[in-house]
């Protein structure tokens, strides 16, 4: 057996999570090891886009650029809850993307594993978790791989693997919750011919589910969908006896479904991938426990409409980070953090889920389902409700409780458009190296570090897309885009946000 000694971090998965994770640690110079059990990339649409504050996170690193480029296109149509035909309207939430973007899961992969290599770090592909032993300080997991077996001593290992998480099995860590009651195929999906009910271009969900013969099928193309030859994702469901979990998606039982909804010219020439999935609803209890950490499908899983899964897992691992590096180096005594404050953000989007699931597909008999709709889409049109459940559905409304009561600490800083003296930037622009951020708005300008991992900004904002203006002159930003604090004149420095979040700050200068 060859032993490989690393003190650093071994992620297991290599999906958006696993690697936004990964990223995250790399960059702050934290050793990490990637193991991935595929040999290849996917090529599976699966997570169907990003929402907007994931479009801001990715921005925040530099990424968004390339996620754009790959980008299905379509209407900016916004974003839904359960199907609702009310487009969601993030704007009120002052953000640049308030529609976010339609990319396959694949495409978010490839820049995201790109950017990984930037910083010297390769997946091990095709290299499986067998067994994992975890210390008070360190862990062990033994892999299998192309080379053989190896054992990745590491000081901490993230669980990034899946609803099916392999490090939840191997170590017991239980998954409480509800088991699912439906069932349901998800696909990618070439067609030899197209009805006229199939759509042609991305628009609002609401627009792209039908039902015919006892199915239900929501359905968009991945790329311009005035080629014939282009692939579509597809949704289906239907309402006789569900097949079992594990057997696998055929063929035939897709095209079946295709003809029943979308007409018998609707015709399958391939079948690229498929998967069952459920409204199952579960979250491990503790996302930490000493050494080992959960995010993403590992951490909660829940039927999986609206988009949130993938969001929340990114949210999760861009959380998570720059905590951990901070931990193992002594920085700042943050880890624990991770847990108190992303477990009540998993737990309310298991909630949304499954009311979404109520209301999405009720059966033509459930009058108490459908009349139930009838009154929600109604309060989605009205201006406050609408803004209520974007910013939740969206990520942009959270807001962490770190203790202090006004309303800018614990929430997300808006991209702003800034002067910092040496020509127009954002703040998100000013967050690309991943360090805290000390952003003075008195337009001094200058940049110096503070303090190990955090940067000092003097600037003014400017005519901006998302507004101007903010309820205080000074505020200090997490790595993740959250105040960590703001200079209301009642607490003028951020000397304690600073020891809590980064450690002490520097001695001041001697005269």
């Amino acid at each position: 057996m060859l032993s490989v000694m690393d003190s650093g971090v071994v992620v297991v998965g290599a999906g958006p999570t696993g690697l936004v994770a990964a990223v995250e640690l790399a960059l702050r110079g934290v050793a990490v090891e990637v193991v991935e059990r595929r040999a290849q990339p996917s090529g599976q649409s699966r997570g169907g886009g990003v929402h907007p504050r994931t479009c801001e996170m990715l921005h925040m690193r530099g990424l968004l650029d390339a996620v754009s480029a790959r980008a299905v296109p379509g209407e900016n149509v916004g974003g839904h809850f359960a199907g609702l035909p009310v487009p969601l309207d993030a704007t009120a939430w002052r953000t640049r993307w308030p529609a976010g973007l339609m990319i396959p899961q694949d495409r978010i992969e490839a820049v995201l594993e790109q950017r990984l290599h930037e910083l010297g770090v390769a997946v091990r592909r095709g290299t499986a978790l067998v067994d994992v032993s975890v210390g008070d300080d360190r862990v062990e997991a033994t892999v299998e791989g192309p080379d053989g077996r190896a054992t990745l001593v590491a000081r901490s290992l993230v669980a990034c693997d899946g609803g099916h998480s392999t490090v939840r099995t191997l170590t017991g860590t239980p998954f409480p919750g509800r088991a699912g009651t439906m069932a349901a195929v998800s696909a990618d999906v070439e067609l030899a011919g197209r009805g006229p009910t199939v759509p042609r271009t991305v628009r609002h969900i609401s627009e792209h589910t039908h039902h015919g013969g006892g199915y239900w099928m929501m359905s968009h193309p991945l790329g311009d969908g005035a080629d014939p030859a282009t692939p579509y994702r597809i949704v289906v469901g239907h309402a006789g006896p569900a097949p079992e979990r594990d057997d696998p998606v055929t063929a035939d039982e897709v095209a079946v479904a295709l003809a029943a909804v979308h007409g018998p010219e609707t015709t399958l020439a391939r079948l690229r991938w498929g998967t069952r999935f459920s409204d199952a609803a579960r979250q491990v209890e503790h996302y930490r426990a000493g050494p080992l950490l959960f995010a993403g499908d590992a951490a909660h899983i829940h039927a999986p409409v609206g988009g949130q899964g993938l969001n929340l897992g990114v949210q999760d691992a861009m959380n998570l980070g720059w905590k951990l590096a901070a931990h193992l180096r002594g920085r700042a005594d943050v880890l624990d953090t991770y847990h108190d404050e992303r477990h009540p953000v998993g737990a309310r989007v298991i909630a949304t889920a499954r009311a979404q699931s109520l209301l999405m597909n009720p059966a033509p008999e459930a009058d108490d389902a459908w009349a139930l709709r009838g009154i929600v889409t109604d309060l989605l049109r009205l201006p406050e409700a609408n803004r209520h459940i974007a910013g939740l559905m969206s990520g942009l409304s959270l807001r962490y409780d770190l203790g202090d009561d006004h309303p800018l600490v614990g929430a997300r800083l808006p991209d702003l458009s800034l002067d910092a003296g040496d020509g127009p930037t954002t703040v998100a622009a000013l967050q690309h190296s991943g360090h805290g951020l000390l952003l003075e708005l008195d337009g001094e300008p200058g940049v110096r570090e503070l303090v190990a991992g955090v940067d000092r900004v003097g600037a003014r904002v400017l005519d901006s897309p998302v507004g101007t203006g903010l309820d205080a002159r000074r505020v200090l930003v997490r790595p993740d885009g959250y105040v960590a604090w703001a200079d209301t004149g009642a607490d003028p420095t951020p000397d304690a946000a600073l020891r809590r979040w980064f450690g002490a700050p520097a001695p001041a200068p001697v005269a």
